[in-house]
């Protein structure tokens, strides 16, 4: 990796990652404006995308910031069987799996406080969970994807890999979490 940590090396390599994750961003924005009339028909849903959509970028943050930081000490080494890869995987996973569900039933908490809950608290945490799991596995194959490339291309990881994970999982946040509904909510 270069020791050159000027502003104009951060800004040549970032400026052409950041219009294509705008462009990005842009399909996630589209992807959400094409479920409104689902939202509407189920607020505690609509309380779900910022949550669900947040929760996933926090998970991918955390690995990468792990990643970045293993990267710099030299201490992974982008194989199947590495320990601290795997154990951050697996700890990724434990963790969406015991917080999406608190999330979904906090989003029909909201709904129900306000008068708005119209599916049950167990569809909702359904959802929630089922958008979780896959969210958490996708989350770790971008941000260890977006690690090692930022490591092959002698990138910074700690400029690179955080923007990438967090842009990604907003928009495959609002795609899973549509796609969990027309599975659970049939």
């Amino acid at each position: 990796m270069p020791g050159d940590w000027s502003v104009w090396r951060i800004t040549r390599t970032l400026f052409p990652i950041l219009m294509v994750l705008t462009a990005l961003e842009l399909v996630g924005g589209l992807a959400l404006g094409s479920f409104e009339s689902t939202l509407r028909r189920a607020p505690s849903l609509l309380v779900l995308v910022p949550v669900t959509i947040g929760t996933a970028g926090n998970l991918g943050s955390v690995l990468a910031a792990r990643l970045s930081t293993a990267v710099h000490l030299g201490t992974v080494s982008f194989e199947p069987d590495d320990d601290a890869l795997v154990g951050n995987a697996v700890a990724t996973f434990a963790l969406a799996a015991t917080v999406f569900p608190l999330v979904g039933a906090g989003a029909w908490t909201v709904a129900w406080v306000t008068g708005r809950a119209t599916l049950s608290v167990w569809t909702v945490v359904a959802v929630a969970l089922l958008s979780g799991v896959v969210l958490s596995v996708l989350a770790v194959v971008v941000t260890v994807l977006t690690a090692y490339g930022a490591y092959r291309f002698e990138a910074d990881p700690d400029d690179v890999v955080i923007p990438v994970v967090t842009n990604v999982c907003d928009v495959l946040g609002v795609l899973v979490l549509f796609g969990a509904v027309k599975v659970v909510v049939v």
